[in-house]
């Protein structure tokens, strides 16, 4: 099995703020069984939006509808991969700053299915059940929302996954009913048309039908952006609990020049954002397990070390989707987390060599921030034999420019 993984404007930097936005204070973690182990051959991004967010919005009217997705009428579960989000995004770049890598998004990219959608949606279904509220939950202001992200999903799903999806729609005793067939579980989740599930029963089916995460916001009448709710299992670094009802600022206060150099356009861009005119980014961290629920690098005590090898750590991408409901006018930040284990990183060309420059050479407290004095010590080292590996080999000669990395994944 696989594990598949994984600018440009900085248009809505909140989500990979949001994922990482917390150090840990003194959780217990509670791990499920963890995926297969990783196996992955990089793709090339097909499809590369060709526009800038900002002249997709401009393109777009209010009323716009977005497309059916083009099916994929030979999907195969057994040998699923996600896009390459390590070369896709521009997820790893030099230099790093705080403003986050933004483009448009086709409708066709807006949820991934990887072969492991099943062990996805195992490990979320046992963080719900156990976290409850702490990760699954939405303010009464939300619950429409909720209907309309769920009824979003129920319909597009079949559309693009024609082979793992059902649409349930029938006529019986004077009645239509709605719903959706999940082939690969087994599930079926139906309603009387016009009386959908809201609100966290909504997110729990959405649970068991995709392996991404949902976490959701809206403007209130004073012009700022709350979080309102969401279906949160695999934040790897903090809770629901903690961000929800609550505004951007707070949230994002721990976070290292945000408020200050981001936050107004951030907000701006959120508010004015069209349902026709959806984009994706991708953040990343640096883990030490595959409990992506909560990471035991969030666990470690100020000072704490990871207890690894390198080798051993895992580079975890956050993929980020964006798209506001034309209905409620929910803002919704879709992530689908991917790793790679850094062993299998070794002969990338060029990519050893990326990480070693942004953790010596970026702005500090972002690097501090993500954690890296938790395993840097160790990293950095084996990141410089890398590198001398790699040209020994004749893979690179060290003279190349880092920015050019993307091409060797093509």
């Amino acid at each position: 099995m696989y594990l598949i993984l994984f600018q440009a404007l900085g248009v809505a930097s909140v989500i990979a703020v949001v994922y990482f936005i917390l150090r840990p204070r003194g959780k217990s973690a509670e791990s499920g069984s963890n995926p297969p182990s990783i196996d992955y051959k990089p793709n090339d991004d097909s499809s590369p939006a060709s526009k800038s967010i900002w002249h997709a919005n401009k393109e777009k009217a209010e009323d716009d509808a977005l497309p059916d997705p083009k099916p994929l009428l030979e999907f195969d579960l057994k040998t699923a991969k996600t896009r390459d989000y390590i070369y896709v995004n521009k997820t790893l770049r030099y230099p790093y700053y705080q403003t986050m890598a933004h483009q448009p998004m086709e409708i066709e990219n807006w949820i991934e299915i990887s072969s492991d959608y099943e062990w996805y949606l195992s490990e979320k279904k046992k963080v719900i059940e156990s976290e409850g509220k702490k990760v699954l939950d939405s303010l009464p202001e939300n619950d429409f929302a909720c209907q309309e992200l769920m009824e979003t999903v129920v319909d597009w799903l079949p559309k693009r996954y024609p082979t793992l999806f059902d649409r349930l729609l029938r006529f019986e005793e004077e009645r239509s009913y709605d719903g959706i067939f999940n082939k690969i579980t087994g599930e079926r989740f139906e309603w009387l048309d016009g009386s959908a599930p809201s609100g966290c029963e909504a997110l729990t089916i959405i649970s068991r039908l995709t392996e991404c995460d949902f976490l959701m916001a809206k403007e209130r009448d004073d012009g700022h952006v709350y979080f309102t709710g969401g279906l949160v299992a695999f934040p790897g670094f903090y809770l629901l609990s903690e961000k929800i009802d609550k505004p951007m600022s707070v949230v994002h206060a721990p976070v290292p020049q945000f408020n200050e150099k981001l936050l107004m356009s951030v907000e701006r861009t959120l508010k004015r954002m069209l349902p026709s005119a959806p984009f994706e980014r991708s953040s990343w961290e640096i883990v030490d397990d595959l409990n992506f629920y909560w990471h035991n690098i969030a666990l470690l005590p100020q000072g704490g070390k990871v207890g690894v090898d390198p080798g051993e750590l895992y580079l975890r991408i956050d993929r980020q989707t964006f798209r506001k409901l034309p209905k409620s006018r929910g803002i919704i930040f879709g992530v689908h987390p991917l790793v790679r284990k850094l062993s299998s990183l070794r002969q990338s060309p060029l990519l050893p060599a990326l990480l070693h420059k942004i953790h010596t050479e970026s702005s500090r407290d972002l690097i501090v921030y993500k954690a890296a004095e938790a395993y840097e010590d160790a990293l950095l080292p084996w990141l410089e034999q890398c590198i001398k590996d790699q040209i020994q080999s004749g893979l690179i000669d060290g003279t190349e420019k880092l920015a050019d990395f993307r091409e060797y994944g093509k």
